[in-house]
């Protein structure tokens, strides 16, 4: 599995000439072949396995020595056995002489004292289609019907102090002066959580730098043992792109428009040179939420959503990857209640790995009239689609009309001059998609940051525009309207063209920002139910744990009776009270009742209570919690690089003062401003 990056790009003719020029003169000289007496080294093989039986966190550091005894008893050498987090062990083998990985693995799996076993499989960011400028960021608009109109949830909220979007990528240029600079910064310190040094390309392995000092990959790299199959390209700067989507400084006249204003961006390093392994990204994952990491300092900062434009096409979630499925459960649930939204991918198949599994939201990607666009993937798995960015003229050196807009940098290799994409440099692909849900989500928590990763899901997606629009525009090479969308058969079930949405191809409908915060400022109906009920005796219904969103208080309770009623009929004692009771009904019969709750503006939420002779059942919770408010975030930093190792190399800065290369020139061409915030259009390709 690997997570999508630049070989899935879309590149103008004559940047892919320029950007092959500089890379054939920038790559070192590959090295000479190994004398022919050398004899082959066996590769190491690298899985992830969970202990069956149960530890605590203290036997934790203990583990990896079962671990390593386990696989000496199957004939493996080992070489690494490292405690990754929550039970997960990272195990590195040599195999047993003629034994192929999957031999290996099939060992690993039948040994009952493994709950289970995996490949650590290397990912790549996904797919890094180049840029758009800020002459019009039309997907936060409204004018297109792809938009999500995130000017309008602006009028309500343009985030808070307290919330902290963790961003899983290939780390950030902290230098950039649209997410950092003397008078405004919107990043948190971060960690570099990649463990192979050479991955890394910084010099070490994990540490408190999450600067990215780029991710190229040469074709000397291509030809060693570390780097086979890796795709010959220039660094992405991936993460950067993905951290302005996410929360660009805003309001201050210059650069860009990020979706939420307020608040703190955590660049969590988990890819680097050919992307990154599970084993790293689990553990950016559960370091992003607080959770202990082993040998890694507690993040002072745990988020509240985590971000992640990365994936590569796999099988289903729960069978072949139970770790993601782990770890998602696990943030998803108290005390965490961490939000893991995921780029659905870009091979217009089966929805990419982790972003199908269960409790992740997969954000699929569409043109700009709310079509899929060609390249990305679909299916039943997507919770909302969102504006990937797509070209529509495809000649070349023609702009890209509907590009995602944001910073970057460049640098083919390392870092160079501070920029943003443009309509020249353009930037699609469902990489793109999810921050701006992730953004939308944290507008959300903004306004009612009790709002559970359930909740959230389900009101982002009642807030979404449907139904989705249907082309009716004709094809010229087939006559014909594009098709609808279809759930794909299986992994060769490719729809790399346009093809307009279902809610089973696509999610519930278009992210809409407005519609998402408008559901969140809704209150959120709790229930206590009573342990214990027998039948004829009274049942008391506590919904005095329900909540308001910030700001806003419940004003009134209502229990009603859903029909059909039995005979005798139910009665409900202090039916317009918090604490209302009924007598449980005796059998066969069964009450479904209803609680209504209504905040001082006239929001409402309700919730269900099945009330039997021997149980009252609710899917509500029984409290709301207590911090509908956000918290702030204290975090303060002294100058503006100063935690970015990799900082050098910056030259001018796109939108400030310095030199500004070609590149940044061709941006401000087309880059406009406002006194309030600028707005920039995505471009979806056509296909």
């Amino acid at each position: 599995m690997r997570v999508r990056g630049l070989p899935r790009c879309l590149l103008g003719a004559v940047l892919l000439a320029a950007l092959a020029q500089v890379q054939a003169t920038a790559a070192p000289a590959v090295p000479p072949p190994a004398p022919a007496s050398a004899a082959p080294q066996p590769a190491v093989q690298r899985f992830m396995v969970r202990l069956r039986s149960g530890l605590s966190s203290a036997a934790y550091p203990a583990a990896p020595d079962r671990v390593a005894a386990l696989a000496e008893r199957h004939g493996l050498h080992v070489a690494e056995a490292r405690h990754i987090v929550s039970g997960i062990h990272l195990l590195r083998v040599t195999p047993r002489p003629g034994e192929s990985a999957a031999q290996t693995l099939a060992r690993l799996r039948a040994d009952p004292q493994l709950e289970y076993a995996e490949p650590d499989v290397r990912r790549r960011a996904l797919a890094m289609p180049d840029d758009s400028l800020f002459g019009a960021q039309w997907y936060l608009q409204s004018a297109q019907p792809a938009a999500v109109n995130a000017v309008a949830a602006w009028d309500v909220t343009t985030g808070s102090s307290g919330l902290v979007i963790a961003d899983l990528d290939t780390g950030v240029r902290f230098d950039h002066p649209d997410l950092r600079n003397a008078s405004a910064n919107r990043l948190l310190p971060g960690y570099n959580m990649i463990s192979n040094a050479v991955v890394a390309n910084d010099g070490d392995a994990r540490d408190s730098d999450a600067s990215d000092p780029g991710d190229w990959v040469t074709a000397a790299d291509a030809k060693t043992t570390q780097f086979t199959g890796c795709t010959v390209t220039n660094s992405s700067w991936h993460g950067t792109r993905t951290a302005g989507i996410l929360g660009a400084i805003t309001n201050n006249t210059q650069g860009i428009a990020g979706v939420a204003w307020q608040g703190w961006i955590e660049p969590v390093r988990v890819l680097g040179k050919c992307g990154g392994y599970d084993s790293d990204i689990l553990a950016g994952m559960a370091w992003a939420a607080g959770m202990p990491v082993s040998g890694v300092p507690a993040n002072p900062y745990p988020a509240r959503i985590i971000n992640m434009s990365l994936g590569e096409a796999g099988g289903p979630c729960q069978q072949d990857f139970p770790a993601y499925q782990q770890i998602i459960d696990e943030l998803g649930a108290p005390p965490y209640h961490v939000l893991v939204v995921v780029s659905a991918g870009n091979e217009g198949g089966p929805v990419d790995v982790p972003a199908n599994c269960t409790g992740a939201v997969a954000v699929a990607g569409l043109r700009q009239v709310g079509t899929k666009v060609g390249y990305s993937s679909l299916g039943p798995e997507i919770a909302v689609s969102a504006p990937a960015g797509n070209c529509v003229t495809t000649g070349a050196g023609q702009p890209c009309q509907f590009s995602i807009i944001t910073t970057s940098n460049s640098g083919t290799t390392g870092p160079a001059n501070d920029i943003y994409t443009d309509q020249y440099n353009f930037n699609v692909g469902t990489s793109f998609s999810a921050p701006i849900v992730s953004g939308i989500a944290g507008l959300m928590l903004s306004v009612n940051g009790n709002l559970t990763p359930d909740q959230l899901m389900a009101r982002l997606q009642a807030g979404a525009t449907k139904p989705f629009p249907v082309s009716t525009v004709i094809d010229p090479t087939t006559g014909m309207p594009p098709p609808l969308c279809h759930v794909p058969t299986g992994p060769n079930d490719l729809q790399t063209k346009e093809c307009s949405c279902t809610t089973q191809t696509c999610g519930a409908g278009i992210a809409n920002a407005k519609g998402a915060v408008q559901q969140a400022l809704r209150p959120i109906a709790a229930v206590a139910v009573p342990a214990t009920v027998r039948a004829g005796s009274p049942v008391t219904l506590d919904a005095s744990g329900s909540g308001a969103a910030c700001h806003a208080n419940i004003v009134s309770y209502a229990w009603s009776v859903v029909p059909p009623t039995t005979s005798p009929p139910a009665v409900i004692e202090n039916a317009n009270s918090a604490r209302a009771s009924i007598v449980a009904p005796s059998l066969p019969n069964t009450y479904t009742l209803m609680l209504t709750v209504t905040d001082d503006q006239g929001r409402t939420d309700s919730a269900m209570v099945l009330v039997s002779s021997s149980s009252a059942v609710t899917s509500a919770p029984a409290a709301a919690g207590n911090g509908a408010c956000l918290s702030a975030v204290a975090y303060s930093v002294s100058a503006p690089n100063s935690n970015s190792a990799a900082a050098g190399g910056g030259g001018g800065h796109g939108g400030g003062g310095g030199a500004l290369d070609l590149l940044t020139l061709l941006a401000l061409a087309g880059y406009s401003r406002t006194a309030k915030a600028r707005r920039h259009r995505a471009v979806a390709v056509a296909r």
